[in-house]
């Protein structure tokens, strides 16, 4: 179902209410709210581990009010002041002061209720600005309230049972919200705020897959039908889409009541010309054509309309089969039992008129389950399927009809298209085919007769190549090539001795003797864990930040531009965080193991340890020398910082790496391993002779990961093309 609360065309403070006076705030901090962790994340401007953090390193953090134990609930002023007093910055918007007022006055079950109930209110203040005036001046006017609300708003889908009444206090604080940001941006505040308490339980309509559905569908249709609307998000879109503008007519149904008040509202507070009806629109469709117009609830012109869009329910096993049977919409076949999503499709496609178009989202195993393959024929058989997009691995699909007109030519071929990353791609692959252009990458027309096998398969999958972009091959195969020579230039020149080099067994030392000698100091990670704000990001191609693991420590060779060595590997480089104060770099042990500049950044506090250029890292597998300076020591790693004028530190790294495994037959190490580590005790001189060997020897090894990774990747770019027809061989 489709029914997101995105924002549709209401200016953007609607989205962010500005915050509340003072005195406002005086008010309603007043008024006991609940919120659970999410909401203190979004007001303290932090993630929900921080949270989660707070509430296991405080005793002072405020006890749940209510909620269950996976989702707590905490009063909103005790958190407020908790955050006051231990100098944590937070904002409560005008918005979140309302949301939480609102959601504090009911249960889960009728937050939805009552969320409707407040925008019928709104809408009956929009529509009688001077009647709500006047009679919030009146003393006890909410006995009266209710019989204005039901007057102004008498086109709102009918409600049954009990409504349920909303307090007056938290009714003027809505008002009072809405003077400044507009019914219609005050209820979508507020429906954004349902959507994501409700999330579980809400059938959300990507924002860019339904755009995308209106765009292909309703432009110029004046009517158009989502009949599994729920909370109005397609037909939002697509009144923006069809081109008629505010006089476009906007038809729903769906099967949950609430949902559909809240659907009709976000449209009406908008002025939109709108009807949406609650009930199941496969067994009680409100909008069937063999209806009789003076039928209740029905309206003239409701009949046939230009465009459908729709995004049903998935998997529904209960969907009527039974009581189905022989219905006039099954004009492609009968949908089996366990093909739900096809019903719909022959629902929607009665519901358009001759040339009128419909976009469903479907399954990605709707387009290839033998049970539906009748009616999946019939519709390409009769031209009513004209395309197939795959909007991302695993579905959904989007399948793109069109009601045959009488007498018409049948088209001859179907259009499937795999969007990839990009939704919006499909919309340029379907104007290249009504304009008979070039395809793009990604789409292609498969002719109906090729389809119309024991399968009728119509999945992208089955139809498309690989999407693979065979122009690279030459530059790939010439990096591959750079890659394996240069590994020719970090093998050392090592001489072969028979008898043990002299005074090699002379004198040897641990690391952490020569500790206590004061050539090493050794130091530990103060960080046990990455905190819950660490965070990454990019920096551009050949960039290297500071502390990170050495134009030594990975492989060699200079920047090149595009970021690209000389020997044809490209570097990494540090990426950005986004942690409150712009933080600091820190090193993991996957940086040290890689031989990458630091990955992550964390915020700044004090005890950190800050590495400098010569110093050694060590972690569990391996030890590097840094060649930058300003990144921190991330957890699990150990750092060596030696005596330039007696220790080589590229020296000591190799002893290091070989005590974290190097030369054992099992990986493993400790910081007590480390210390252990025996070293000869030999001139610096000769030390860095070694020093040279260790670091060359160190590239080769990181030269031969990364060239093995081109070269696997190369390999596989050369089959696909080859099986794709895009590559052949010369000659």
């Amino acid at each position: 179902m489709s029914h997101d609360a995105q924002a549709d065309d209401t200016t953007d403070a609607t989205a962010h209410p500005a915050a509340a006076s003072p005195l406002e705030a005086a008010v309603e901090a007043a008024v006991e709210a609940t919120v659970n962790a999410g909401d203190i994340a979004r007001l303290a401007d932090v993630g929900r581990a921080a949270v989660s953090n707070w509430r296991r390193r405080y005793e002072d953090f405020p006890q749940p009010v209510g909620g269950t134990a996976s989702s707590p609930l905490f009063s909103l002023p005790e958190v407020e002041a908790w955050l006051r007093r231990n100098g944590k910055s937070f904002e409560v918007s005008q918005g979140d002061r309302v949301w939480q007022r609102l959601r504090a006055s009911a249960d889960d079950l009728r937050l939805g209720e009552v969320l409707g109930e407040v925008g019928a209110f709104l809408l009956y203040t929009l529509r009688d600005p001077v009647g709500w005036k006047r009679l919030s001046a009146t003393p006890g006017f909410a006995g009266r309230l209710p019989g204005a609300v039901a007057e102004a708003t008498a086109d709102l889908p009918r409600r049954t049972g009990d409504t349920t009444p909303v307090e007056p206090g938290l009714l003027r604080l809505v008002a009072g919200m809405a003077e400044r940001n507009g019914a219609a941006g005050t209820f979508e505040f507020l429906c954004e705020r349902y959507a994501e308490a409700h999330s579980r339980r809400l059938a959300l309509t990507r924002p860019d897959v339904a755009a995308l559905m209106t765009r292909l569908a309703c432009p110029g249709a004046r009517t158009v039908l989502d009949p599994a609307c729920g909370m109005g998000t397609l037909l939002l879109d697509a009144a923006r889409a069809g081109g008629a503008g505010d006089k476009a007519r906007l038809l729903g149904q769906d099967a949950n009541e609430t949902v559909a008040l809240l659907a009709a509202l976000r449209l009406l507070l908008r002025g939109r010309d709108a009807r949406v009806v609650p009930g199941d629109a496969l067994r009680h469709d409100a909008f069937s054509p063999d209806r009789p117009a003076d039928a209740p609830g029905d309206a003239p012109g409701d009949a046939l309309v230009d465009a459908v869009v729709c995004d049903p329910p998935f998997n529904e096993r209960a969907w009527g089969h039974e009581d189905l049977v022989g219905d006039p919409r099954w004009q492609y076949g009968m949908p089996p039992r366990g093909e739900p999503e096809l019903a719909w499709v022959q629902h929607c496609l009665a519901h358009v008129r001759p040339g009128g178009l419909v976009a469903v989202l479907m399954p990605g195993a709707a387009a290839s389950r033998r049970p539906g393959r009748r009616v999946r024929a019939n519709l390409l058989r009769t031209g009513a399927l004209r395309a197939v997009f795959t909007l991302a691995p695993g579905g959904p699909d989007l399948w793109l009809l069109r009601r045959p007109e009488p007498g018409e030519r049948q088209p001859g071929a179907i259009l499937v298209a795999d969007a990839g990353d990009d939704p919006a791609s499909a919309e340029a692959v379907w104007r290249a085919h009504l304009a008979k252009a070039e395809l793009p990458p990604g789409g292609r027309t498969v002719r109906i007769i090729d389809i119309l096998d024991d399968e009728v398969d119509v999945s992208p999958a089955r139809h498309l190549s690989p999407r693979i972009d065979t122009q690279g091959f030459p530059a790939d195969r010439e990096r591959f090539r750079y890659a394996i020579a240069a590994l020719a230039d970090d093998v050392p020149d090592l001489e072969v001795l028979t008898g043990g080099a002299a005074g090699w067994d002379a004198s040897w030392a641990t690391v952490a003797e020569m500790a206590r000698s004061g050539l090493v100091t050794i130091r530990h990670s103060t960080l046990r864990a990455l905190p819950a704000d660490a965070s990454d990001g990019e920096v551009p191609d050949g960039e290297v930040a500071e502390g990170g693991v050495p134009e030594g420590g990975a492989r060699q060779g200079r920047v090149a531009e595009g970021g690209v060595r000389e020997g044809g590997v490209r570097e990494r480089g540090v990426r950005e965080g986004r942690v409150p104060d712009g933080g600091v770099p820190v090193l993991t042990a996957d940086d040290v193991a890689a031989g990458t500049a630091p990955s992550r950044r964390i915020s700044r506090a004090p005890g950190l340890l800050v590495v400098r250029p010569g110093d050694v890292v060590a972690s569990a597998v391996t030890a590097r020398v840094v060649a930058g300076e300003g990144a921190v020591l991330g957890p699990h790693l150990s750092l060596f910082r030696v005596d330039p004028g007696k220790v080589d530190p590229e020296f000591l790294a190799g002893f290091l790496r070989y005590a974290a495994g190097g030369g054992r037959p099992h990986l493993g190490s400790s910081r007590v391993e480390a210390r252990r580590a025996r070293v000869p005790q030999l001139p610096l001189a000769v030390q860095r002779a070694y020093g040279t060997a260790f670091r060359r020897l160190l590239a080769l090894e990181d030269g031969l990961r990364e060239a093995a990774a081109v070269g696997e990747a190369l390999a596989r770019l050369g089959v696909e093309g080859l099986i794709d027809g895009r590559l052949r061989p010369r000659g």
